[in-house]
């Protein structure tokens, strides 16, 4: 089972940058399709990337389509999600897991297990 523990999270301010890293401990990340997740107060939680196991394709949903970029380090099994142009409504807790794309839509994979997140918090 892989235990993920998720970083980087900060107050900051609209317009800003942002990067979040998701170190995982026990089997490789790369066993797995990996995506990032977040979560508002009040709202349930949204799919936001998901990257295969093999690396070659990544999802974004809409809100977040050209202002984040998902990358890994397969050999620190540690992924990340670089956020640019943050905008208040990005706020949010971040949580990586495993994940799947149905129909374009990012959800928890059936053996995604979760951190503890990082919060994300913009300003306006």
């Amino acid at each position: 089972q892989v235990h993920v523990e998720e970083s980087g999270g900060d107050l900051v301010q609209t317009g800003e940058s942002l990067r979040l890293s998701c170190t995982a401990s026990g089997p490789p990340f790369d066993h797995y399709s990996v995506g990032w997740f977040r979560q508002a107060p009040g709202k349930e939680r949204e799919g936001v990337s998901c990257t295969t196991w093999s690396g070659e394709t990544t999802w974004y949903s809409d809100s977040v389509k050209g202002r984040f970029t998902a990358s890994r380090d397969s050999v620190k099994n540690t992924r990340y999600l670089q956020m640019g142009d943050l905008k208040p409504e990005d706020t949010g807790t971040y949580y990586c897991a495993a994940c799947v794309s149905v129909g374009g839509v990012i959800l928890p994979s059936s053996v995604a297990t979760w951190g503890h997140g990082t919060q994300v918090t913009v300003s306006s």
